[in-house]
């Protein structure tokens, strides 16, 4: 006989855990996993800060992965948590992706139609929200647009406009909004700097949708809990969580000879599991 917790759903809709970061005043650790050790460290961070977190994949990663693959690591992870977990797709580039995640499982997909001009991104948005919507899936929609630090450039000129949130919030009906406010994607090469004034503005002007950080590696603590007090209830990680992994691996190789495959990632899932407990901690406010 299967037992009811193995029937019954494990991944919760992402706006689950954003209402209640938002009643609390603090954000959710969105946690980008990449194989079956940097899931295992966020289990394990999850857990220890007792913490409701938000696992995600990139396209890369469910090509990597294979999606069934992804949603049933996903699931098997939920099911070991004290607290619930959301499965959400990061980046979703175009409808067709997001509805192949939709129907394999995920609880919440975004679809980043940030590059399109405002009328695009509306149409191409509402519709993922009309079909994730129907199957009781969150959804993440972007305004504005969040570059790439290799990038360079002035990036100011990509920044969210409070009057177009509203706007696109309004039109779209998403449950999130990724907004561009001084984060960029990878490394930073210089000082972070974050519009504070803008980012409590758009957070006044669409009330209880909930407003994204991307690009959150690298972005000193201070800052990311006062974008949280400004109204920001989800942050993403991913490139120091990869570069933890990528370096405690090396490491490993580096010191022996050992071929055991569970002895040299051991300390690459202590290493990202370090890196995910801190940014839970950040998003906790603690």
């Amino acid at each position: 006989m299967i037992s009811e917790s193995l029937k019954s759903p494990v991944l919760v809709p992402s706006r689950q855990l954003l209402n209640a970061a938002r009643r609390d005043g603090r954000a959710v650790a969105a946690l980008n996993f990449y194989n079956a050790e940097t899931l295992r460290a966020h289990i394990n961070a999850a857990n220890a800060c007792d913490a409701a977190i938000i696992l995600q994949t990139t396209e890369s990663t469910i090509d990597y992965l294979g999606i069934d693959m992804a949603v049933s690591m996903a699931q098997a992870a939920a099911r070991e948590m004290s607290k619930p977990a959301a499965l959400h797709l990061d980046h979703g580039a175009n409808f067709e992706i997001a509805r192949r995640c939709i129907e394999a499982g995920y609880s919440s997909v975004m679809i980043d139609g940030s590059k399109l001009p405002f009328h695009e991104n509306v149409e191409l948005t509402g519709r993922v929200v009309e079909l994730a919507h129907s199957a009781g899936v969150s959804v993440e929609g972007e305004l504005g647009h969040v570059a790439q630090n290799a990038d360079g450039g002035d990036i100011t000129q990509f920044y969210t406009r409070p009057q177009d949130a509203v706007k696109f919030v309004a039109e779209t009906g998403v449950d999130a909004l990724a907004v561009a406010v001084g984060t960029a994607h990878g490394f930073y090469k210089g000082e972070v700097r974050l519009d504070f004034e803008r980012l409590g503005e758009i957070s006044k002007a669409v009330g209880e949708t909930a407003l994204v950080l991307h690009g959150g590696s690298g972005v000193p603590a201070e800052l990311m809990q006062e974008a949280i007090r400004c109204g920001i209830r989800k942050i993403n990680f991913g490139t120091e969580l990869k570069n933890a992994f990528t370096l405690a691996v090396r490491k490993s190789l580096s010191e022996t000879d050992e071929i055991d495959l569970r002895k040299t990632f051991a300390p690459a899932i202590r290493a990202v599991q370090d890196v995910s407990a801190s940014k839970i901690r950040v998003c906790q406010l603690t």
